[in-house]
C-alpha cells in the first residue's frame, strides 16, 4: 500500500515485469521479444495456457499432446469443444519422436496445435536442440500453433534449455514464469511470449477474464527476475542430489525410471510383484506406507502402471519416504 501497488495494472502487466521477462527470456535462452508488443503477464502459467488455448481453438480443432503429461491441458481444450489427440510416448523414453510425430500428424487434418511440456511434468524428461529441430522441422511444415509450456526451463540439469521458440517463432506460444524457477508458486505470475499479430489476441481474452494479475505480485516477480536470475542455480544443484538419492534408491527396490533430466518428478514404473493398478498401488502406500504418490494413470496413456514421486522437500523428508517404501515393498512383494 505504501509503495501504491494496490492498483489495477495493465492487463498485458506492467511494463517493469515485461521488461524484466524479456531482458530474462533473452539472456537465459537467446530468444528476442519485444516487451511492448510481445509479452504478456500472466496469472501463473496455468493462466496462460487457459487463455493460449481459449484463444486459438474452435469446436472440432485437434490438439495434438504427448503424453503422459501433466492433465491441465486435456479440460481447457475439451471446454472449446475441441478434440485432445494423445500420442503415448511410454516406448520412446517419454519423448516424441518425429516418426511419431508425422504420423499423428497425416491422420489429424483438423490438428490447429500441439502442446510442449518439456522438462516434462511427470516424467523429467526434456528435449535437446537436435531432438527440437528435428520436431521443427515437421512443425514447420504444417499452418498450426505450439504451445510450449517451458515452467521448468531453469530446472534443466546436464545441458542448457533450448527453447523451442528459438526454431519456430512465429508458431510458437512460449510459456514461462517464475513459480518454479523463483519458487513463487503462491505469488501466480506467469510469461507468456508470442509474435505481436499473437499476443493483440492474447491480451482480449485476460482483459475479460483475469482483467490484470495482481499489482504487488508483478512488482515482486520484476524483483525476482532482475535481481535474482541466477536464484535456480543452487537450487537446482540440491535437486540434482535429490534426484540421484530418490533415483538410485527406487532402482535398487525394482522400480524402471527413465532419469529425469529435469523438473522435479520421478515416474516410476511399478514393480511386477505389487499391485500394478496405480491408483490402488498409491492408495496401498499411502495407507500402508504413509507416502503419498501420484498415480500415472492422472497423466493420460501410458501413464497407468507408474507413479509420480515429487523430490521436492528435504533430504531428511526424503530418506523417510525411501525406508517406508522399502519396508512397504518387502511386506507387499511377498504377497
Amino acid at each position: 500500500m505504501h509503495n501504491d501497488q494496490g492498483h489495477y495494472a495493465p492487463t498485458k502487466g506492467t511494463k517493469k515485469l515485461r521488461e524484466a521477462a524479456a531482458h530474462f527470456l533473452n539472456s537465459k535462452y537467446d530468444l528476442n521479444y519485444d516487451p511492448e508488443t510481445e509479452i504478456i503477464i500472466t496469472a501463473g502459467a496455468t493462466g496462460g495456457i487457459y487463455t493460449a488455448l481459449t484463444s486459438i481453438l474452435n469446436p472440432g480443432d485437434e490438439v495434438l499432446i504427448p503424453t503422459p503429461i501433466f492433465p491441465l491441458y486435456i479440460p481447457i481444450t475439451l471446454l472449446r469443444g475441441a478434440k485432445p489427440v494423445f500420442m503415448d510416448t511410454s516406448k520412446s523414453g517419454f519423448v516424441l519422436s518425429p516418426a511419431q510425430l508425422e504420423q499423428t500428424l497425416k491422420y489429424h487434418p483438423k490438428t490447429k496445435a500441439i502442446v510442449l511440456n518439456f522438462p516434462s511434468n511427470p516424467t523429467g524428461k526434456t528435449y535437446n536442440e537436435v531432438a527440437l529441430k528435428e520436431l521443427a522441422t515437421i512443425l514447420k511444415q504444417h499452418d498450426i500453433f505450439v504451445i510450449s509450456d517451458e515452467i521448468y526451463s531453469e530446472l534443466t540439469y546436464d545441458a542448457k534449455h533450448v527453447s523451442i521458440a528459438n526454431l519456430l517463432p512465429d508458431q510458437t506460444i512460449l510459456l514461462n514464469g517464475v513459480s518454479k524457477s523463483h519458487a513463487m508458486t503462491g505469488w501466480r505470475i506467469g510469461i507468456m511470449a508470442a509474435p505481436k499479430d499473437i499476443t493483440s489476441q492474447l491480451e482480449k481474452i485476460d482483459q475479460f477474464t483475469i482483467t490484470s494479475p495482481t499489482t504487488n505480485a508483478q512488482f515482486a516477480a520484476a524483483e525476482a527476475l532482475e535481481n535474482g536470475s541466477d536464484d535456480a542455480v543452487a537450487m537446482k544443484a540440491e535437486y540434482q542430489k535429490r534426484r540421484d538419492y530418490v533415483y538410485q534408491e527406487l532402482k535398487a527396490l525394482g522400480f524402471e525410471i527413465a532419469n529425469p533430466d529435469g523438473a522435479f518428478y520421478i515416474f516410476a514404473k511399478i514393480p511386477a510383484n505389487l499391485i500394478q493398478n496405480s491408483m490402488d498401488f498409491a492408495y496401498d502406500l499411502a495407507r500402508k506406507g504413509k507416502v503419498a504418490v501420484v498415480p500415472g494413470s492422472a497423466f493420460g496413456p501410458g501413464g497407468e502402471g507408474y507413479v509420480r514421486i515429487s523430490y521436492a522437500t528435504s533430504m531428511e523428508n526424503l530418506q523417510k519416504a525411501i525406508h517406508n517404501i522399502k519396508e512397504y515393498v518387502a511386506n507387499e512383494g511377498k504377497r
